[in-house]
């Protein structure tokens, strides 16, 4: 006996290639984009650390809806609030790591003769 659908869905959203596609072609048009700000002088030099910073959230962002499926509807609200909190995890061991290695580095300078 094999289960119906409405058995088998679990609440997620459902991926068509058409969606797949278009974030492809989204990621490959930032990803050129980043390439183009850093290496064809497309931004002044003071804003090329801005450009390049929002770009990255952007493709960011559109990875987590497009490939991801991370959301905020309704049947999506446990993956993302797994999501976030791992990545608030991860944010606090990456910034533990540099303040222990930042103390460390200033607390073994050699002693000035």
């Amino acid at each position: 006996m094999s289960p119906s659908a409405s058995e088998t869905d679990h609440g997620g959203s459902h991926a068509t290639l058409k969606g797949y596609i278009i974030g492809l072609l989204l990621c490959l048009v930032l990803t050129g984009a980043s390439f183009g700000v850093v290496m064809g002088g497309w931004v002044p030099q003071p804003l090329r650390l801005t450009a390049i910073v929002v770009l990255c959230v952007v493709q960011l962002v559109a990875q987590l809806v497009l490939f991801l499926h991370i959301g905020a509807g309704r049947s999506q609200r446990e993956n993302t609030g797994i999501f976030l909190c791992t990545a608030f995890l991860i944010a606090i061991v990456v910034a533990g790591s540099l303040w222990v290695m930042h103390n460390a580095t200033q607390n073994m300078m050699p002693m000035q003769v």
